[in-house]
């Protein structure tokens, strides 16, 4: 590599880590400064990174150089886990040759390129303890030999977030080049270097994770828990008084038991009658189909009371039409509770004679509707 090209790598890698900071600083009144693990989606901060390093290089006196020059590199990499980051890496070092050996003004470089790992230790926001390790080739090239050779370097260093976005980190690592073809006596070299860092994170942060939800609450044991009559699970008005007419769902329900049409005979039925149907206004087929339909609707709802009331039209006495009424509502009582209607759940049965009529006693249809027998929801 040449120099003037990795001086370009840097330079452009200074820049973005410039750049990268000047966002960091527009967010800086949204969030804070510092990384914050507990607000990342893994634990840890996975974005990219470069890292343009700088820093002194001491080299192994088998070299015959100069024992101390600059060291620069760029890094690309990324944390895998909380604690360990990966990278590929390029560096150079350029050093005068001893005289002695090479004759005057040679010059002897290493471009050496490379993966990296790092273990970091301690919290995210924290000064950061690492040890680092990684493997390389390393190209040398001098007046007597240019060659590629393997390379290996390990150390320690220490690591600081400055912001969301970029670390400061330093580092001391042993690296032993296995060149033994420069110097042919020579087997390898064993060199030091000590490298200054900024770590700038690609992009913007990752976005904290949504807050888990809140565990749902326990539930409630449906077995023994009722309320007007409706399971507590599938209760959706459990507040009302008890007693309150509802429907399946618990709900305030408006229940209407219409025995329109169940319209009785003249003068029917008679005392000691007990068979409804002799006793009904023909077709009595349709009287009996509105009754059928009434135990229906309070088997469905068995919270429901009713008062079983009868009623005449205004021809013959009253005492006489009292009676008839009372008879009326007896045999209606008399088929709901035959029909599996619990008697508990009826009131009376009880009389009203000619009072209340529903339409006129001055024709044979008023009349007829009058003769009639009620189911009174009972609130």
């Amino acid at each position: 590599m040449k120099r003037k090209g990795l001086y370009f790598l840097i330079a452009l890698a200074l820049g973005g880590v410039g750049a990268v900071h000047a966002q960091d600083n527009t967010a800086a009144a949204a969030s804070s400064d510092t990384a914050s693990t507990s607000t990342l989606p893994n634990g840890f901060d996975d974005r990219w990174y470069i890292a343009p390093t700088l820093g002194g290089y001491y080299n192994d006196t088998d070299r015959n150089t100069r024992s101390r020059q600059i060291f620069y590199g760029l890094s690309v990499g990324k944390f895998i886990s909380p604690n360990v980051s990966v990278e590929l890496f390029v560096d150079r070092t350029k050093r005068k040759a001893d005289t002695a050996v090479f004759g005057q003004g040679n010059i002897w470089s290493n471009n050496n390129y490379g993966v990296s790992a790092r273990y970091f230790f301690g919290d995210w926001n924290s000064w950061r303890p690492y040890l680092m390790g990684g493997v390389m080739g390393s190209y040398h090239h001098n007046p007597l030999n240019n060659d590629w050779a393997p390379a290996a370097q390990g150390g320690v260093g220490i690591s600081k977030a400055i912001t969301d976005s970029v670390d400061f980190r330093t580092e001391v690592a042993y690296r032993y080049d296995w060149d033994d073809k420069t110097q042919p006596q020579k087997n390898g070299y064993g060199d030091w270097y000590l490298g200054f860092a900024l770590v700038a994170r690609l992009g913007a942060p990752p976005a904290a994770p949504a807050p888990a939800a809140p565990p749902p609450p326990a539930a409630p044991d449906c077995s023994k828990q009722f309320r007007n009559g409706v399971n507590l699970c599938d209760n959706k008005c459990p507040d009302l008084p008890e007693g309150t007419i509802v429907g399946p769902d618990g709900c305030p329900q408006k229940v209407v038991i219409d025995l329109r049409g169940v319209n009785f005979k003249f003068d029917r039925p008679k005392k000691g009658e007990t068979n409804i149907e002799p006793a009904l206004a023909v077709p009595s087929s349709d009287s009996l189909a509105i009754l059928d339909q009434a135990v229906d609707t309070l088997k469905r709802y068995p919270q429901v009371k009713v008062m079983v009331a009868g009623y005449t039209d205004s021809v013959g006495k009253s005492a006489y039409n009292q009676g008839l009424s009372e008879r009326r509502a007896k045999i209606v009582y008399d088929y709901l509770t035959a029909h599996g209607v619990d008697a508990s759940r009826l009131e009376g049965p009880i009389g009203h004679g000619e009072n209340d009529p529903v339409d006129s006693n001055k024709t044979d249809a008023g009349r007829a509707r009058n003769r009639r027998t009620e189911l009174q929801v009972q609130q």
